[in-house]
């Protein structure tokens, strides 16, 4: 115990590090999926899935749909886009904005590891079981949330 009489913190029972910790493992696991199946680093993997479900966007806005910083988002569009697999264009309107596209072999690539990725979605649902899945899916909703307007804590 501390001088002043609070409890200590168990931090292996503190949620933010439990969600942390459980976040940690599923993107372990996943990642090593696309590592092993593509060679694709965890930024390479969100822009290519970003852009593969959103199609044509900018760099601001793949960082903004996959919490990426835009050096981190910025590098996965180069990586890519040396690997062919997405294309840089010039808008007509403003030049300073590059639009950023999956070429045909960007899209096969998306599909194939998005195919990976419902099964991996589809065995931790059956790990968990089904009332827990949706459980964990609704909390997590509930935090997204409730956080996203920013509570006062």
């Amino acid at each position: 115990m501390n001088d002043d009489n609070t409890t200590p913190l168990a931090l292996e029972a503190f949620i933010p590090y439990k969600l942390n910790r459980a976040a940690d493992l599923v993107s372990r696991g996943f990642g090593q999926i696309y590592k092993d199946r593509a060679g694709l680093t965890r930024p390479e993997w969100r822009t290519l899935a970003t852009l593969g479900q959103y199609g044509t966007l900018t760099a601001t806005s793949i960082g903004a749909h996959s919490s990426m910083h835009k050096t981190k988002v910025s590098r996965a569009v180069q990586a890519l886009q040396d690997r062919k697999w997405l294309k840089r264009t010039t808008d007509e309107k403003d030049r300073r904005i590059e639009r950023l596209t999956l070429t045909r072999e960007g899209e096969r690539n998306y599909r194939s590891l998005a195919e990976l990725a419902h099964s991996f979605e589809t065995r931790l649902k059956t790990v968990l079981g089904e009332e827990d899945f949706n459980a964990l899916n609704r909390g997590l909703a509930a935090i997204e949330t409730h956080l996203g307007k920013r509570i006062d804590m």
